[in-house]
């Protein structure tokens, strides 16, 4: 956040507070990109990192429920799954994922969660000029955002999508509960044919610290393979520093974010609410357009036609 943005946030009694919660919350960006637009908006908000460890999400999460100034909630690593069970109402996304990113408090007091990533990815994707539709895609990691990228991947076409996660419980999760709508165009195990890709995402948190091992190996893929990230911070991670140096295209993480800020503040209700920081009717909540959140009639889907976002 450059200077002049932070000197314009003025926090009083009357703020409402938003916050991301992760472990580490280092490398979020969330802050940086939410806190001008409430400042745009003429909105008394600030988003602020909270650091969850795992075994205190539950102390944290429900604190800041219970906390009467607290709106919203933005989820990342490694809470997407396990934060669920904190939501009143999921969304469709929610369901179909296995996961959220982010939780709302309604009017009538409950709290809706919805996962944007895999829009937001999507949606990435195609205004860089790379469809997933009709594409062979490997995806490493089926955490959180991993199953959100899947679904809304699936949701957008793709001829074939194999997940890998040496946790081979989060693998079976995630297809299993595709495979119910794609029954023929997902697979997964601990590997995956990269040679075959078309595009390869990283979707584990491999690349955030200084000396993480690749999540896979560059050298296996083919010319002209699409090599993204997921990662925000850093911008250039070693996958991608790499995969750039083997002369690969390459696509960076924060356009997954960038993708996202337009269905934040819809699903925040920020556009219709310039004084507070609050939430749309509770009849409206969890029901942002499904063609947006990467959740498009499964039976419909797979045309090569349908982008999520």
């Amino acid at each position: 956040m450059t200077n002049s943005v932070a000197t314009s946030i003025r926090i009083t009694g009357k703020t409402r507070l938003f916050a991301v919660l992760g472990d580490p919350v280092a490398q979020v960006r969330a802050p940086e990109m939410l806190n001008p637009v409430f400042s745009a908006l003429g909105i008394d908000a600030v988003l602020v990192p909270v650091q969850a460890p795992v075994g205190s999400l539950g102390e944290v999460v429900r604190g800041l429920q219970r906390s009467g100034n607290v709106d919203g909630l933005f989820i990342t690593v490694p809470h997407k799954d396990a934060v669920r069970r904190f939501a009143d109402v999921c969304s469709p996304a929610v369901e179909l994922a296995g996961s959220a990113n982010v939780m709302r408090r309604g009017h009538d007091g409950r709290w809706y969660a919805e996962n944007f990533d895999g829009a937001g990815f999507v949606s990435g994707l195609v205004a860089s000029g790379y469809s997933p539709a009709a594409r062979r895609v490997v995806l490493v990691g089926a955490g959180g955002a991993g199953s959100a990228i899947a679904a809304a991947l699936m949701t957008a076409g793709v001829a074939r999508l194999d997940v890998c996660d040496l946790d081979a419980g989060r693998v079976k999760a995630v297809v299993d509960r595709l495979r119910r709508h794609w029954p023929d165009r997902i697979g997964g195990g601990p590997t995956a044919d990269l040679g075959a890709a078309d595009i390869v995402v990283n979707a584990t948190p491999l690349g955030l610290r200084p000396g993480d091992p690749l999540p896979f190996g560059p050298q296996e893929l083919t010319p002209g393979t699409l090599v993204a990230d997921i990662i925000m911070t850093p911008r250039e991670t070693e996958l991608l520093r790499v995969a750039a140096g083997l002369g690969l295209p390459v696509h960076h993480g924060h356009h997954m974010l960038e993708h996202q800020l337009h269905l934040y503040r819809g699903f925040f209700g920020l556009d219709r609410a310039p004084s507070r920081a609050g939430t749309p009717d509770p009849s409206q909540a969890g029901t942002a357009d499904p063609s947006q959140a990467g959740t498009a009639d499964p039976s419909q889907a797979g045309d090569g036609d349908r982008i999520a976002g």
